[in-house]
């Protein structure tokens, strides 16, 4: 673009992009503000003003013209299960920032009309009945009105999933199919399925029904996988620590990744983790895996980062809020600690789930024994994942072990069943993210996407400002908010730290990765509830144009097409933004208004036949509790 003032000068150092006239937020204290940069070899060379990136600019240089938008370092997803979620995306139907349930059900019966025979149309995470005008799930009925041949398979966050006749017969559900265990298949009169699962208190029902439906295969999944990062590019995510997960074997599940590493094909930087998958088999595992590969093996795309999320299963609690809090057996800590110990003999971090303070306080107890004989931390980078309940007294012991913590907002999803269950005072302080940071732990921030919260990582740096959750219910008093600046600093250089790339991650100074976005809108500026609706309008990763719209589109790199070509996001994208303009706040109100209007139909419907009480309990408003 040539921009008066900047000619390109005869250079050997010359900068392959420049972006100038930009409003950048570097997250460096010692320049926290500049207006151009330049970037050479995938790295920043200057950060300044057009004087400073003048000098850098030849014949070749790419001078991209940010029109005084706001820029921010590549955002930092620190949980998120990509490399799972890029396996399957083209194959799921994203209700992410649908507002009503009755354009979701639309949306679900024109993918069935496109579904091939022997294909599913199955809705995986990223919403909840909360964000809905209705405020419920889809019934059964409803399924199967839209889609009576097609199985369709609708997952509602850890707590249920409900199916349609024909993906109930496609997995053999019948009269005679025995309760998994920690699950429920809710049974009619007859002593068949009705269409329901229930997580009680495990998920595993629910993800081990979805794992029948049929998966992608060769080159369909480098191109899932591609569109996916495409996708996460869109946020203005540049980086992300994959959290491994149940079902995602290695090696075999991570070969897509690999491959696409290999071929310098990713635009989204990912350090992994490795998941025990089999129960009473995860020291064997881990012990092979420690003779296989070391952490940090890699390079700054794709990078082993350590274990985790579990160790052991026994030592996992459950984090289904509609569900009481599970009781671990008595004694996991015996293969707990056999497995802790050989990690930190070995030089492995790694990373912990653990939703209440219940269970985190007996893993201290092991790393403090561990650290009483001189084998813990012993330099290895871990944390705790989640930890919504989390005591001060355990933060203090977290602190004093060297440890970090990974927030997620998955209370903007299941925030109102936490606190049904809780009460207002407890789901005040979850997680207590204020406390955290005031002992100067490192909090890195993600999503925990995409089975349960969405991907978009606007929604969770508004859920760590506002208090807010998707239903709009305060959860958090400001007391246990952080500011604009803060939240950005824990999508930021906090994930950076947890695989100790701060040096060249998480900020846009010289030196440093040329990882960032320039934003639709200024997130710090923006009115609190528009910061949800931020998307990015150019995404670099290490100096590629990973992400173009707006005045930009076609400047990123060209993807193949999606495939399958049936696929839901080859024809409805992913997540679904809300209309900023074009749609008349009239005609938006009535359509609200219709949908809460069906909404209340169907209550009146349920309590004429007993499903539901009288009196409906009162609406939750943490202001009027004493």
């Amino acid at each position: 673009m040539p921009v008066g003032g900047l000619v390109p000068q005869v250079t050997d150092d010359a900068a392959q992009l420049v972006v100038r006239n930009a409003r950048i937020h570097t997250g460096d204290a010692r320049r926290p503000q500049a207006e151009a940069l330049a970037v050479r070899d995938g790295v920043i060379t200057v950060v300044g003003d057009d004087r400073d990136v003048a000098p850098h600019i030849g014949a070749a240089t790419r001078v991209v013209d940010a029109l005084g938008r706001r820029m921010v370092p590549g955002l930092n997803d620190a949980h998120l299960h990509v490399i799972r979620g890029g396996l399957n995306y083209v194959l799921e139907l994203r209700w992410d920032g649908v507002p009503t349930l009755r354009e979701g059900l639309a949306m679900l019966r024109e993918q069935a009309a496109r579904t091939p025979k022997g294909q599913w149309v199955r809705v995986v995470g990223g919403w909840s009945a909360e964000q809905f005008a209705e405020r419920r799930l889809p019934t059964v009925a409803e399924l199967n009105a839209a889609a009576p041949d097609t199985p369709v398979f609708v997952l509602h966050l850890y707590q249920s999933a409900v199916l349609n006749r024909a993906a109930i017969k496609a997995v053999g559900y019948g009269r005679d199919t025995p309760e998994p265990k920690g699950g429920q298949i809710v049974r009619g009169r007859d002593g068949e399925p009705t269409g329901m699962l229930l997580a009680a208190p495990s998920a595993l029902v629910l993800y081990s029904t979805l794992a029948k439906a049929p998966t992608l295969q060769g080159e369909d999944r480098k191109t899932s996988t591609r569109h996916f990062l495409r996708e996460l590019n869109r946020f203005g995510l540049t980086s992300a620590i994959d959290a491994a997960g149940g079902f995602q074997n290695f090696p075999d599940n991570y070969g897509t990744v690999v491959e696409l590493a290999k071929a310098g094909q990713l635009s989204l930087r990912i350090a992994y983790h490795l998941f025990p998958q089999t129960p009473g088999q995860e020291i064997d595992d881990l012990a092979r895996w420690i003779d296989m590969a070391r952490p940090e093996d890699g390079d700054e795309w794709l990078r082993l980062n350590g274990a985790g999320e579990n160790l052991t299963w026994a030592a996992a609690d459950f984090e289904n809020f509609s569900q009481p809090r599970p009781e671990l057996t008595s004694d996991y800590e015996v293969d707990f600690e056999k497995a802790v110990r050989l990690l930190m003999e070995n030089g492995w971090g790694f990373r912990l789930h653990a939703t209440y303070d219940e269970t985190i306080r007996r893993d201290l107890a092991v790393f403090e024994k561990l650290a009483s004989e001189g084998l813990f931390p012993a330099g290895n980078r871990w944390l705790f994942d989640h930890a919504e309940t989390v005591s001060p007294d355990s933060l203090d012991r977290i602190a004093a072990l060297g440890g970090a913590v990974s927030v997620q907002n998955r209370l903007s999803f299941q925030g109102e069943a936490f606190a049904r269950r809780y009460g207002a005072g407890v789901a005040a302080g979850s997680p207590p993210v204020r406390a955290m940071l005031d002992r100067g732990l490192t909090v890195a921030a993600g999503t925990d996407a995409t089975r349960v919260s969405t991907y978009n990582p606007w929604v969770a740096l508004h859920w760590l400002v506002s208090g807010r959750t998707v239903g709009d219910l305060v959860l958090r008093p400001p007391a246990n908010r952080v500011d604009r600046h803060t939240a950005l600093a824990l999508f930021t250089r906090a994930g950076a730290a947890l695989t100790g790339e701060e040096q060249v991650k998480g900020t846009l100074r010289p030196g440093s990765y040329a990882d960032l976005a320039v934003l639709s809108d200024d997130y710090f500026t923006v009115p609190e509830p528009e910061i949800p609706h931020i998307e990015s309008v150019l995404t670099v990763t290490g100096g590629r144009v990973v992400y173009a719209a707006a005045e930009y589109q076609g400047l990123d790199e060209e993807l193949p097409p999606v495939s399958p070509d049936w696929s839901p996001v080859a024809h409805f994208g992913g997540y679904q933004a809300a209309a900023r303009t074009g749609r008349p706040g009239v005609r938006q109100a009535e359509s609200l208004g219709e949908a809460v209007a069906e909404s209340e139909q169907h209550t009146r419907w349920r309590v004429r036949r007993g499903l539901a009480p009288q009196d409906t309990a009162p609406a939750f408003d943490p202001c009027f509790v004493l």
